[in-house]
């Protein structure tokens, strides 16, 4: 916890706070779904204008929950959308996953013309709270927290005037043949049927290995010719030589050549470390995801767009930049796409208690103050365990 990142402003789910995580109730998932994505609606409904009887596609992308009826299905009859709407649910995709929905958007954007299409982005947490004392299990717990998005989808060419971001490029990758890959986030049960997830040392290896094979068929649409070309030469005039890259310079491709902004998913300090080493970024192009972190935790499939809120509340987002999204999930999955800023952004959306106190000094918490005495040797005269066996005989 100490290590993770997190800060303690972050949101749990009501049975957790309540002391209830290892009796979750369904009507506590379909509760924690409701207060989301019904708020987000009801504000991005407000907010644009647009009345849900317009919506013509309704994506949601929830991994751990799929009630019956669906939650696309709450979302419809709430807003008593039209009975000809297009309604899609993604579960089990992970974190990665509202980066698929807006590109099955855009695929159904072909057939589907001047429409709109609304994609809501969270996770259930309240339900899949571990409960158990496998330490690789109840990393989860401190990572992942409440949280999600509802944004608005169009290919309504008289909107473009009022569209935020263009979306320009994107690539899907999946390496989930490889099974360190695969294995390395995994919901299973511990040995005594305690549900949770595992997330094991390979992750990020294994999420640097999806991304390098994502950009490499991603970076060359989006960078300009004469940087792929400077690459191209180096690469091979290095490689006649034998000559090896100097340690830490990344894909070896000036990215800023062709990227303003880079929005790496906020998954927890050892991924966007890792991807900011994989890419050669500094400590200016990850802080938008690292304040995520600390201000929200892992959101899992929305934690992208409070990233992106940063940016944006920092008024850090200028008509004409380029943004990289870059996202991760299990399975193992690299989802990237690139947008298009379609004007200045400046608003403080979900950031605007706290965005005047971002960065802070320190991403240090009090864990450490209170707690570290846990993993000082000489404090351990003293094990739960010999309480315990104690209690048992006596």
């Amino acid at each position: 916890m100490v290590s993770s990142g997190i800060g303690e402003d972050t949101y749990c789910p009501r049975n957790v706070m309540e002391g209830r995580e290892e009796s979750a109730t369904h009507q506590d998932a379909l509760s924690e779904m409701d207060d989301i994505i019904f708020d987000t609606l009801d504000e991005l409904f407000a907010k644009t204008g647009v009345s849900p009887s317009e919506i013509g596609i309704v994506v949601a992308s929830v991994s751990l929950f799929s009630p019956a009826p669906s939650l696309t299905a709450r979302v419809i009859n709430r807003y008593k959308m039209r009975n000809d709407v297009k309604a899609f649910n993604l579960s089990g995709m992970g974190c990665s996953a509202n980066v698929i929905a807006v590109d099955l958007v855009k695929q159904l954007f072909k057939t589907c013309k001047n429409s709109f299409a609304i994609v809501v982005s969270t996770e259930s947490i309240g339900p899949n709270w571990y409960s158990g004392k496998e330490k690789s299990m109840m990393l989860s717990n401190i990572l992942f927290r409440t949280g999600g998005c509802s944004m608005l989808l169009t290919n309504n060419g008289a909107w473009k005037g009022k569209a935020l971001l263009e979306l320009t490029c994107y690539v899907r990758t999946h390496i989930g043949s490889d099974d360190e890959a695969y294995r390395s986030c995994f919901q299973l049960e511990d040995d005594i049927g305690n549900k949770g997830f595992r997330l094991t040392r390979d992750l990020p290896r294994a999420g640097a290995k999806a991304l390098a094979k994502n950009l490499r068929v991603l970076l060359p649409k989006v960078l300009p010719l004469s940087e792929i070309l400077r690459y191209t030469i180096n690469h091979y005039r290095n490689k006649m030589v034998k000559r090896p890259a100097p340690k830490g310079s990344g894909p070896g491709l000036n990215l800023k050549s062709g990227i303003d902004h880079f929005c790496v998913h906020p998954g927890g300090r050892a991924i966007i470390d890792e991807v900011g080493k994989s890419l050669a970024l500094n400590d200016h192009d990850l802080e938008p995801a690292r304040m995520a972190l600390h201000r929200f935790g892992n959101t899992s499939s929305g934690g992208l767009w409070y990233v992106l809120g940063y940016m944006e509340a920092k008024k850090l987002l200028k008509k004409g930049d380029t943004i990289l999204m870059i996202s991760l999930g299990a399975g193992f999955k690299c989802n990237n796409c690139v947008w298009k800023v379609m004007k200045d952004l400046e608003d403080k959306n979900v950031w605007k208690d706290c965005i005047d106190h971002y960065p802070p000094n320190t991403l240090s918490n009090p864990f450490t103050e209170k707690f570290g005495w846990i993993n000082d040797e000489s404090m351990d005269f003293a094990r739960r365990e010999d309480y315990i066996s104690k209690l048992y005989t006596n």
